[in-house]
């Protein structure tokens, strides 16, 4: 699946918490990915996957989630595409 352009764009607050995320040893392997998303669309502008949404709303719903892995989630949510 191709990502296509959008005009949503990651805020330097969840990017700075992204950043702490992958530099930090202890996080799990789920809030790795998730920090690697919203990274990666910091300047692309670029949509997330569907796969990468289903996986982040899976996170959000998950209620032993980490605070950090929720809100990673929640802005790689923020920019997928809405579905119809």
């Amino acid at each position: 699946m191709s990502k296509s352009s959008h005009g949503k764009q990651t805020s330097p607050r969840e990017a700075k918490l992204a950043s702490e995320v992958l530099r930090d040893p202890n996080a799990s392997n789920r809030e790795h990915k998730l920090a690697g998303s919203v990274l990666s669309q910091v300047r692309e502008h670029t949509e997330t996957s569907q796969e990468m949404a289903n996986f982040a709303a899976k996170i959000v719903d998950n209620p032993n989630a980490s605070a950090a892995a929720r809100s990673l989630a929640g802005s790689v949510l923020s920019q997928a595409e809405k579905q119809k």
